[in-house]
């Protein structure tokens, strides 16, 4: 049977068992499944938040010894291999995967909450403003990345260059050795797949949450939890359509029209916005957030409670991380063929570099409107800001329409990438898991955010991404130390004749199109 291909049944069925216990749960216990997830989420806020901040901080340092370090210069394959894609439609995946619908939803929303009410001054005040923004920068900066780039990192270098399976276990290999292929190999995968399905279903509740409010403003359609659910079982429909295409033919042409799209919105609302406040805005913004990198990395507002840091950067750093195994095995998966220090630059840079011209134009719009305009944005809902926001530029309904057009294409990518990576960690790391794996895991996916839904909203969500990203946290940290190890010993392997990695027989992929 083609669906049982490859299929690590532990991986498969424990993942299905737990992921299933919680759909039971949602859906016939909601409100007791939402009040336990108030509970977890507390619990984890005062008693891990220090924990989820030095890890944070661990893997942004960790990240920039590897781009300084002797191993910059390892390929992620063989020494004569070339990158299987262009550098656009690379940095066009490496955004719609990592990013995409968070930063719509959350590009005017952020900012305006942090100026209305930020967490160590007075709220509606220039001094607001700046802060709102270099706590949104701090967010969805450097630090996500270098998380991803951490299970990327490992993924790539490991499989690509050592020709293990495509899995998280295979980081572990110089720490266990043949042994990732036994019962703690699965149990690392099934974290990473626990971790992948509630960290995409959050980002999927979330476009969800903001599709609804889109069509509320443009068509006047009801706000409701039925809404967003027909909405989810919709696009994952049509998200299906995207896995049956194929990695080239759907995640790569619909990541490069989300960027076409993208661009297209940004470079419209830049010249009908406040052109000359934005382009300003875009240098203070940079740097401040550079000038205060070191004390947001490290702070906890330990002396004045940690309800703030729950609802924002503990649940960012538990959003980042669940969804590393995502996002690192996907864009290990099309960075074949870079260097270590290309990899680390570009996964690094050229994503944080499009976030904060995002983040500017966006939430300086808004802030200019709120604070030198006729205001309304700071009324709204967090799913409503960004359309308040536009209805105050020409053509405001095209744009709307574009904005939520754009929601739904990376609701798309993200459930396509999410739903290959979950199959590839429960079939032994097939790169290319079969098709009837990949629509099962999308529709799980889109059960998932349902219920997320159902159980409490975007508190629920905040909750799934927290609370999931806590395990993985501790993963991700002997991740770093087994990639160390390995380098280290193949660099020392370079001088003798000594093979540390046994050899095994490259996998045949087919050649990718550029």
């Amino acid at each position: 049977m083609r669906f049982l291909s490859d299929l690590n049944p532990y991986v498969f069925f424990i993942s299905i068992v737990v992921i299933g216990l919680f759909l039971f749960f949602g859906v016939f216990f909601t409100e007791t499944t939402g009040n336990v997830f108030d509970t977890i989420q507390n619990f984890i806020v005062t008693t891990f938040g220090w924990f989820y901040i030095l890890a944070v901080a661990f893997f942004f340092v960790f990240v920039i010894f590897l781009f300084f370090s002797p191993y910059s210069s390892f390929k992620l394959g063989p020494d004569d291999s070339e990158p299987d894609y262009s550098y656009a439609s690379w940095f066009a995946m490496l955004f719609s995967a990592g990013m995409g619908i968070g930063l719509v939803f959350f590009g005017v929303a952020e900012p305006m909450y942090h100026y209305l009410a930020p967490p160590t001054m007075d709220g509606e005040s220039i001094e607001a403003a700046k802060e709102a923004m270099k706590l949104t920068f701090f967010h969805w900066g450097f630090h996500a990345w270098a998380i991803y780039i951490v299970v990327g990192l490992s993924l790539a270098y490991f499989s690509f260059r050592h020709n293990l399976p495509l899995s998280i276990r295979s980081a572990f290999y110089p720490l266990l050795g043949e042994r990732i292929n036994g019962p703690i190999g699965n149990i690392v995968d099934i974290l990473a797949i626990f971790g992948t399905m509630f960290g995409v279903a959050t980002s999927l509740g979330v476009g969800v949450l903001q599709i609804n409010a889109g069509l509320n403003f443009l068509f006047n359609i009801d706000f409701s939890t039925t809404l967003q659910i027909i909405l989810i079982v919709i696009i994952t429909i049509i998200a299906t359509g995207s896995v049956a295409l194929g990695l080239d033919k759907g995640i790569r042409r619909l990541s490069n029209f989300n960027m076409i799209v993208a661009i297209s919105i940004i470079g419209f609302v830049f010249i009908a916005g406040p052109t000359i406040f934005i382009l300003n805005s875009m240098i203070e913004n940079t740097g401040f957030y550079l000038q205060n990198l070191v004390e947001t990395t490290f702070w906890l507002n330990s002396y004045e409670g940690t309800e703030w840091l729950g609802a924002w950067t503990l649940f960012y750093w538990g959003w980042w991380i669940a969804w590393s195994p995502f996002v690192g095995t996907f864009i290990a998966r099309v960075s074949r063929g870079r260097t270590v220090r290309e990899f680390i630059a570009g996964v690094l840079l050229a994503p944080t570099g499009f976030t904060f011209i995002w983040l500017t134009v966006f939430g300086n719009t808004g802030l200019h409107m709120e604070i030198f305009g006729d205001g309304g944005i700071s009324g709204g809902t967090t799913e409503q800001m960004l359309f308040l926001m536009l209805q105050n530029l020409p053509v405001a309904e095209v744009l709307s329409l574009l904005s939520v057009l754009i929601i739904v294409s990376f609701f798309v990518t993200s459930s396509d990438s999410g739903s290959l990576v979950i199959g590839m960690l429960a079939s032994n790391g097939n790169p290319n898991p079969p098709l009837s794996q990949r629509i099962f895991w999308a529709l799980g996916e889109g059960a998932v955010a349902a219920v997320l839904l159902l159980a409490g909203g975007l508190a629920a969500l905040q909750t799934a991404s927290i609370t999931t990203g806590l395990p993985f946290t501790v993963v991700l940290l002997f991740m770093c130390v087994s990639l160390v190890k390995a380098m280290s010993r193949e660099r020392e392997d370079m001088m003798t004749t000594r093979r540390y990695f046994p050899a095994r027989k490259p996998e045949q992929r087919k050649e990718k199109s550029k």
